[in-house]
């Protein structure tokens, strides 16, 4: 009878423990589901301060320039749940580079090396936490030059024009200088005031002259003559021309199939000027009769070498790719071969053209980090040098080598980026993005021209009468890097 009894009282509370078993199963699967598939979502949602607050819990590596210089570090807050602040040195000159890293966003190296210096990547976490007992982050240090980065910005600003300039060292493609004009300071983005935060990027979000925007990797221009470079060497590859071989350059040249006409800007000398002539002089109708005959697929091929429609270069930050239109009529052909049409350039690419011609026709990827040093000084990351493409072979580079320090004598169109006592090669260009809207300047250039250092790339927005500054930006940012 007792026992009968114990096993009817028994049976609710065996339900009651399928139940409770149950639930415990149903909430156990829902914490795992939780961690394991939603926490991104829930570290991502601002309105999680747990990340935020970790994120600031310990300082950040520092970003420092080729020479050692830090351009970022972390400073501690004084007080509030956040206890160590961003804090740039020089925020404007480098914006460009480091970019800034805030409460919602970060952006430049800040964003592309964010584990390293974060100390979230598991090579830097893992020696941390070994040495120090916490996470650490590490110190990124960068290719970019003191000098060569001051003159290229305090030369961009001085003009008072949008632009950029970008300056590489042609036999490793490390990046000496990366600036863009105007600018903006990372440290307004740095405060921990919300409302400020959002002041301050609604600011620079609406202004007009978009402070935010990296012109020197992420805006496209058209090159105008410094694409000479790219059709010279289609010319020189096709076997057909030699710097010395006579080409058509009339005062003007109809487009075929229509009633536009290509006229020369500067004094041509006879109808019949060697090329190399052509190239000093910047001769329009003998390029663009140069790209009716080498046709449009050979100059294609030639801009492709140099790195055009390449997608996916990273250095780390993203650069835009270089565009060179796809199908084209004769008529656009010519135009093309002269840099106008539709061709499109970063400043970068306009580096990379000289770049690729001062290392012997070989273009080298372009890199801005040097390497990442933990705390105690140990290297786990170091960059080398990594051959991109074959733009020329090194006859042909010689001889557009040759061209472009012709460029740079008296009468020729890059001569404002002369230097007493330093050969320098280069090519000057201006161009029209819109009918009406104002030329744009460029330079492309490298020096010595008989041993290369550096190579650069320049571009002026519209500069009107302060165009003839863009060659001297480009002479300035060489003096820096060679002194």
């Amino acid at each position: 009878m007792a026992a009968s009894r114990a096993r009817w009282i028994n049976v609710p509370l065996l339900r009651v423990a399928r139940l409770c078993a149950a639930m415990l199963f149903v909430l156990l699967g829902h914490v795992t589901l939780i961690q394991a598939f939603g926490s991104s979502a829930l570290n991502a949602d601002r309105r999680n301060e747990r990340p935020l607050i970790d994120r600031y819990a310990h300082p950040r590596g520092d970003i420092l320039t080729y020479d050692g210089t830090p351009i970022a570090t972390s400073l501690p807050s004084g007080g509030g749940p956040y206890r160590y602040r961003r804090v740039y040195r020089h925020g404007e000159q480098y914006a460009a580079v480091t970019g800034h890293v805030s409460l919602h966003r970060s952006t430049g190296i800040e964003q592309a090396q964010d584990g390293v210096l974060s100390g979230d990547d598991a090579k830097v976490k893992v020696r941390s936490m070994v040495r120090e007992g916490g996470v650490e982050g590490a110190d990124v240090r960068l290719t970019i030059s003191d000098r060569a980065q001051r003159a290229a910005y305090e030369g961009l600003a001085a003009t008072g024009v949008p632009g950029a300039a970008v300056a590489i060292d042609p036999a490793t493609g490390a990046i000496r200088a990366l600036a863009t004009y105007p600018s903006y300071d990372p440290n307004g983005l740095t405060t921990f005031d919300r409302a400020r935060l959002a002041e301050e990027t609604r600011r620079l979000r609406r202004a007009p002259a978009q402070p935010l925007l990296n012109r020197a990797l992420n805006q496209l221009y058209p090159p105008g003559s410094t694409f000479k470079l790219v059709t010279t060497a289609a010319a020189l590859a096709s076997g057909e021309y030699t710097p010395s071989a006579l080409v058509d350059a009339p005062a003007r040249l109809r487009l075929p199939g229509t009633p536009t006409y290509v006229h020369n800007a500067s004094n041509c000398g006879s109808a019949r000027p060697t090329l190399m002539y052509a190239f000093q002089m910047s001769c329009d109708t003998a390029f663009a009769n140069i790209g009716l005959q080498v046709g449009q697929d050979l100059l294609r091929d030639q801009a492709e070498a140099f790195g055009f429609n390449a997608t996916g270069l990273r250095i780390p930050l993203t650069a835009t790719p270089s565009h060179y239109p796809p199908a084209m009529d004769r008529s656009q052909t010519a135009l093309a071969a002269i840099g106008h049409h539709d061709n499109r350039v970063t400043p970068l690419m306009v580096a990379m053209l000289s770049a690729a011609v001062a290392n012997h026709g070989v273009l080298m990827r372009p890199y801005l980090v040097e390497e990442v040093r933990l705390a105690d000084g140990s290297v786990i990351n170091r960059a080398g040098p990594v051959p991109y493409r074959t733009a020329v072979s090194p006859e042909l580079a010689r001889y557009l080598a040759a061209m472009m320090t012709m460029v740079t004598h008296a009468g020729g169109t890059g001569a404002g980026a002369a230097i007493p006592g330093v050969l320098v090669a280069a090519e000057a260009a201006t161009s029209q993005a819109l009918p009406g809207a104002g030329d744009h300047a460029l330079v492309t250039a490298f020096a010595p021209a008989e041993a290369p250092e550096v190579a650069v790339g320049v571009v002026l927005e519209r500069p009107g009468e302060r165009a003839d500054a863009v060659s001297a930006i480009a002479r300035g940012i060489i003096e820096a890097e060679l002194s």
